[in-house]
């Protein structure tokens, strides 16, 4: 067991510093410590459960074509779907469930796309924009960082 004062003196060291995040492990228990600004209030799905949660700023971000690229690529301008935070992700709510989603997935508003486990809390993320998955980033159980590319979906 993590000794509380050791995480107080964790998280304000982190406030006070440069760092972004911080993942520790200790005696078979692993705290990861997160900056992020504050975001618009989602679900987060805990053992099973959907409760409100303040989750992390939006997750997705348009990559505009420049002027100087080519104009094929332009004409296929894809959505990166980023993630919200530092964590594990993971393809299926459950080992032997189907993944959410897979290449050529038509999702829309809401849909699931994964799940990012953080200090044991499982956040469902879900799709803000509608199109067709074209790209899977990551691979089921890694880790992933704040700002990270999961996804890439063509309006």
């Amino acid at each position: 067991m993590i000794d509380l004062e050791f995480v107080r003196s964790l998280i304000k060291s982190i406030e006070e510093s440069d760092i972004h995040s911080i993942e520790i492990e200790q005696d078979g228990t692993r705290i990861t410590l997160s900056k992020t600004p504050p975001g618009p209030t989602a679900g987060v799905a805990v053992a099973g459960h959907l409760a409100p949660a303040a989750i992390l700023p939006p997750a997705l971000e348009a990559t505009p074509p420049s002027a100087d690229s080519d104009p094929e690529a332009t004409s296929s301008a894809l959505i990166e779907i980023k993630s919200p935070m530092v964590g594990t992700f993971f393809r299926s709510p459950a080992p032997e469930a189907p993944a959410y989603v897979e290449v050529g997935s038509r999702v829309g508003l809401g849909d699931s796309l994964c799940i990012i486990e953080a200090m044991k809390l499982m956040n469902e993320l879900e799709c803000e924009v509608s199109g067709v998955i074209q790209e899977i980033c990551v691979q089921n159980a890694e880790p992933v960082e704040y700002g990270q590319v999961l996804f890439r979906v063509s309006a």
